[in-house]
């Protein structure tokens, strides 16, 4: 007898789990839906039309060549959503206690992809020389492999015109060191004598900086870099007596907000 119970048993259970799993689900009634739903629920937050802001400074350094102590900076920024943005850049370098080298960008951006942005503005350069203004235009963003890229060109008085790319990939040697390559190239369309920059091609920079984040925002470093002028720039800086450039070493620190 037992031996013929437990096998009914057990189709009885399998049958009733059966019915259970294809028995369809009775539609929410309209009692169901106001509960869950009342009228002064808000809505799912959104984060797409908020107003955000960053600022980097990539490079606050200390270096030292031909015998003086010189001192660079490269800060960006933007204020704005997640599809506009208005990007700011600025960068120079001192020597000694001249200031070299100074400008700084002002230009609208829109993202066009997941990793890439237009932007287009003004650049204006206080030295060496006499100011200059550009309108400039182009990209940036992430490109394959995670290399950061910035291609710029820009158009000013007197038809001139010029480009710059720059190229950064950062390399996680540990879950804080960080090593930095660096690659920059700046190209003149015609000679700007009172400025001391030829046609051409007319400086390169070639680096690479050591980080070590104590938090993600904040991180000493040091680094070697080749920064060198080239061809008629290189002439040019000859002729006022001044150094074309070379390697040297450099320390500083690298901030975000």
């Amino acid at each position: 007898m037992a031996a013929f119970i437990r096998p009914l048993v057990l189709l009885l259970v399998f049958a009733a789990t059966a019915n259970a799993q294809t028995a369809p689900v009775p539609p929410p009634t309209e009692d169901e839906r106001k509960a869950a739903f009342p009228p002064d629920l808000q809505g799912h937050a959104v984060h797409d039309d908020g107003l955000n802001f960053f600022l980097l400074f990539d490079q606050l350094e200390t270096h030292r060549h031909a015998g003086a102590n010189g001192f660079l900076w490269d800060a960006k920024s933007w204020v704005g959503g997640d599809v506009n943005r208005i990007w700011m850049r600025s960068e120079g370098e001192s020597h000694g206690s001249d200031v070299e080298e100074a400008e700084a960008h002002l230009m609208l951006g829109r993202a066009v992809g997941r990793w890439w942005d237009v932007v287009g503005g003004v650049r204006h350069d206080f030295t060496p020389g006499p100011a200059r203004t550009w309108l400039a235009v182009g990209v940036q963003g992430l490109a394959p492999q995670w290399f950061e890229v910035e291609a710029t060109v820009y158009l000013g008085e007197s038809a001139r015109t010029a480009a710059r790319i720059e190229v950064e990939y950062e390399m996680l040697l540990t879950d804080r060191l960080v090593l930095q390559p660096l690659l920059e190239l700046n190209v003149f369309g015609k000679a700007d004598p009172e400025r001391e920059i030829g046609a051409g091609l007319s400086a390169a920079e070639l680096g690479v900086r050591l980080r070590y984040e104590i938090r993600r925002e904040l991180a000493p470093y040091v680094g070697l870099v080749w920064h060198r002028k080239l061809f008629g720039t290189a002439d040019l800086a000859r002729e006022f007596g001044e150094d074309v450039g070379g390697w040297r070493l450099a320390g500083g620190l690298r901030v975000w907000f």
